[in-house]
């Protein structure tokens, strides 16, 4: 990644284009390397103990950099609900993986950075709430869309894991099938549970066939859209390890 030059435009395949200088930077694109970042500065970077985020916390604070433009240390920090410090060093990082810049104004996207994280949510989705039901446990519900992780869901064990051990209650993952939601493993469930979340996520998130959805969910939203991108980002790194 951080050999990328910024001046890399990325066509709608994900592939790199020659810059300005009509120098080839990079043949083919691949959003495992998007997804190595979040890892790097999610991850435990250096010696000392374990951070207090995760990928997802990245994946939010540049979803809130994307929104703002232009935003501060403070408002990040109070946007992602962490401390001051922390956020300090989830920006400190970001800034050295070149895919954000930093003015007197506060940080946003650097070119590549814009152009990266676009091309990631074309697979991975904004998180949407949506009403509580029988299907997810916790008061609070996030949904997030994977495009086209149907194929890889399994028993959605492993997306539900993964969001309880990031501190939410659990997840649900659901696919689209059909023209309609269902469970990944077609066992029985109750049609009024599906269909009080089922017109809700399709008028907002549009998924299509094959299409996976996750349900984050947890004591506030936070904890709740936290547990749905990591359960998400668990299902997509499966189909970039093929």
């Amino acid at each position: 990644m951080r050999d990328v030059q910024n001046a890399v435009q990325l066509d709608e395949d994900g592939k790199a284009q020659t810059s300005g200088d009509g120098v080839c930077v990079q043949e083919n694109f691949s959003l495992s390397q998007l997804v190595d970042v979040f890892e790097r500065v999610g991850g435990k970077i250096a010696r000392g103990p374990a951070p207090s985020f995760n990928e997802a916390h990245v994946v939010k604070a540049l979803e809130i950099i994307g929104e703002y433009g232009v935003v501060g240390r403070i408002i990040l920090s109070e946007k992602l609900e962490l401390g001051i410090g922390t956020t300090r060093t989830i920006l400190k990082h970001l800034k050295r993986e070149q895919l954000i810049v930093s003015s007197r104004n506060g940080f946003a996207f650097s070119d590549q950075g814009k152009q990266l994280f676009a091309r990631f949510r074309t697979k991975i989705s904004a998180g949407i709430q949506v009403a509580n039901s029988m299907l997810t446990v916790g008061p609070v519900v996030v949904a997030v869309l994977v495009k086209g992780g149907a194929q890889k869901v399994g028993r959605g064990v492993a997306q539900r894991n993964t969001a309880i051990r990031a501190g939410a209650s659990g997840a649900t993952t659901l696919i689209f099938c059909d023209n309609k939601i269902v469970m990944p493993n077609k066992r029985n469930h109750k049609v009024s549970d599906m269909l009080k979340i089922q017109d809700d996520i399709i008028s907002k998130l549009q998924p299509k066939e094959n299409d996976a959805i996750i349900l984050g969910s947890g004591e506030n939203r936070a904890t709740a859209e936290i547990g749905a991108i990591m359960a998400a980002l668990k299902l997509l790194k499966g189909e970039n390890n093929r």
